[in-house]
């Protein structure tokens, strides 16, 4: 049984004698492509021991499937491990560093870190889509900047450090990605930035953006009353009012937020 919180699963030097059954897809074959993979190591601070892990975490399917390399393997399954391995790893940092945090909250937490456009900005962070391996028709349509990829290729390269390092190496590297992100939606939900939480929620879960609306203008210009509701895809998650348009929005919002938590 492999204990992965110790990062004692066993990748030997060869690869060939290990329980995943690993192959050398990818050799280095130019100078240039060695230089690229060190200037990567670099900036993630992680130097591969096994260096095809990290070429087969670049390799988008379009490469494999233009011909180019003869030995390439492209990074999908990859991605699925690094998918798990992130999913584990912000979970369990949620769950250790918020404990005042319903699994709701905890929920919405989780699913605006690891989503596609998170991935993506954070991907761009490191200029990832420099470092990938694509067919040039790819490349000529925008790979290198287009969400999906960048995203992918994001979950691709945690999957080959943990094969590579374990999920302390893993871990390591996924918290200093994250580092900002850990610290910016926590102290949202604290301070309760409703609008900010219930624009991301609806993305995730509904995929579209709430609609306000001032419903009632009431009372003298020296004390007035504003009434409004927030929708989303046409229906009415959040009425809330105050003394101005924008109170009564914010109001709306944690309405309509704390409304989207108790969904399933």
């Amino acid at each position: 049984m492999y204990q992965i919180w110790e990062g004692t699963h066993n990748i030997s030097p060869s690869l060939e004698s290990t329980p995943f059954n690993l192959v050398k897809y990818f050799s280095v074959k130019t100078k240039s492509e060695e230089k690229l993979l060190a200037k990567l190591e670099k900036l993630i601070r992680h130097p591969f021991k096994h260096k095809h892990l990290a070429y087969e975490a670049l390799c988008h399917k379009s490469f494999v499937y233009d011909g180019q390399k003869m030995d390439v393997k492209d990074n999908e399954r990859l991605e699925f491990l690094g998918d798990s391995v992130l999913g584990l790893v912000i979970t369990d940092v949620l769950f250790r560093k918020f404990e005042t945090y319903q699994e709701g909250e905890l929920s919405i937490i989780k699913s605006m870190l690891i989503r596609r456009e998170t991935l993506a900005i954070l991907a761009r962070d490191i200029d990832l889509g420099k470092y990938l391996f694509l067919s040039k028709g790819e490349e000529a349509s925008g790979g290198r900047s287009r969400d999906s990829i960048l995203a992918n290729a994001f979950e691709s390269l945690m999957g080959a450090i943990y094969l590579d390092g374990g999920i302390r190496s893993a871990r390591k590297f996924i918290l200093s990605q994250f580092k900002g992100l850990l610290k910016k939606l926590p102290h949202e939900i604290h301070t309760k930035e409703y609008k900010n939480l219930l624009q991301e929620v609806s993305h995730i879960k509904h995929k579209s953006n709430p609609v306000y609306a001032i419903i009632s203008e009431t009372g003298p210009d020296h004390k007035k009353h504003f009434e409004a509701t927030v929708t989303i895809k046409g229906e009415v998650y959040g009425h809330g009012s105050g003394p101005s348009k924008k109170e009564a929005e914010k109001n709306a919002a944690k309405a309509a937020y704390e409304k989207i938590l108790e969904e399933k």
